[in-house]
């Protein structure tokens, strides 16, 4: 890492203000790799994304069939799968080496000087930071990580207001969308422990961006920052609005089972602290370390309660492939159709379900 090359990952659940944070950091002279994800009416400042990041994540999140917000802590040893295949590793730093480059050479007709500092978010990244740490540092750079703090409560309800067009008080959205934002965040910490990172809380960026700016600047030791000129600053204050800070809800607004709501309210409250001077404390890791634990352990219940749900549903989308299949026609139709349903496909569901799937189209035959 002889090169001067910083790179900074803006970590965290969406819609806690991890946009402000990338923006602001652009409008200080680091760089966002472009093209950028353009804004829209749930974001119109802009996302501070880049859309190759963005697509590179959700290709390797549809593989394994992992959600940007999702609950399950199997997710992480899913999504580890792909991080370990040197093909994509391979991709990754060859496209990050070629951000550097371009960073370095500065974009004049832009108004971007030269700089050896990036910036890369999305709320995606956070399945994969052991691969971007590993890029970074083959690109000789120094990672470090900034992780947004906003109450789960506004970050549910934020989702629930511009992400679930429709849902309604009660609805699973809420439920799911809690402990998405648990998995997540928990994981988030414990991934950038004994890194270069910071806890920043969104409602302390929007009401005086410079406090908590400055301070991180000065403890990731960013150039950008440090050296920010009075019209880098204008551009900042021109930049964040307070004013879009749209969801102020509390737990009396959401309908989250009490356990879940008990865990999510005792995650917020270690999280924000981290944010506090000297908050990162090895007593706060372990209160840290047992909230995953207990996490861990309530969504795993929660899983053997509805074991004949998740089986009743796999039974009817082998049911519903089957009679697919057996309307393509063909001799033989559902009994020669029906071995061709991949092997993987049927083997999530356990013999005796299958037996029945078999028992119950004999029967839709004989009927015929």
């Amino acid at each position: 890492m002889s090169d001067g090359r910083r790179i900074s990952f803006v970590v965290g659940s969406g819609r806690s203000g991890t946009s402000t944070m990338s923006g602001t950091l652009q409008a200080l002279g680091m760089h966002v790799p472009q093209p950028e994800v353009a804004g829209n009416a749930t974001n119109p400042k802009g996302f501070g994304e880049p859309k190759w990041a963005v697509e590179f994540h959700e290709r390797l999140l549809n593989r394994v069939r992992v959600q940007t917000g999702d609950a399950r802590p199997s997710a992480w040893f899913d999504t580890g799968r792909p991080a370990m295949r040197e093909i994509f590793r391979n991709e990754l730093y060859e496209w990050l080496e070629e951000q550097f480059a371009a960073a370095e050479a500065g974009d004049e007709a832009a108004g971007e000087l030269p700089t050896s500092e990036l910036v890369v978010k999305d709320p995606r990244l956070v399945w994969f930071i052991g691969m971007w740490r590993g890029a970074a540092i083959r690109c000789r750079a120094t990672p470090s990580y900034i992780t947004m703090l906003r109450p789960v409560t506004e970050v549910v309800g934020s989702k629930q207001k511009y992400y679930a067009a429709g849902s309604r008080p009660g609805s699973q959205n809420e439920i799911s969308r809690t402990a998405g934002w648990v998995n997540v965040m928990l994981h988030t910490e414990v991934a950038t422990r004994d890194s270069e990172r910071a806890f920043v809380r969104y409602a302390d960026l929007l009401d005086d961006w410079t406090v908590p700016v400055f301070e991180l600047g000065e403890r990731l030791q960013y150039d950008a920052v440090l050296r920010a000129s009075a019209q880098d600053l204008r551009k900042v204050h021109s930049f964040i609005d307070p004013s879009l800070r749209r969801v102020h809800l509390t737990w009396d607004d959401l309908h989250v089972p009490a356990r879940l709501r008990e865990i999510a309210q005792a995650t917020w409250s270690a999280l924000d602290r981290l944010a506090d001077k000297d908050g990162d404390t090895p007593e706060l890791r372990a209160t840290l370390d047992q909230l995953r634990e207990d996490y861990t352990d309530y969504y795993t219940e929660a899983e053997l309660l509805t074991q004949s749900t998740a089986a009743s549903a796999r039974l009817e989308g082998i049911v519903a492939e089957r009679d697919r299949l057996a309307g393509l026609g063909g001799a033989g139709g559902a009994d020669a159709t029906g071995s061709r349903i991949p092997h993987s496909l049927r083997a999530m569901v356990p013999a005796g379900a299958r037996r029945a799937v078999k028992q119950r189209l004999e029967a839709r035959k004989t009927d015929g």
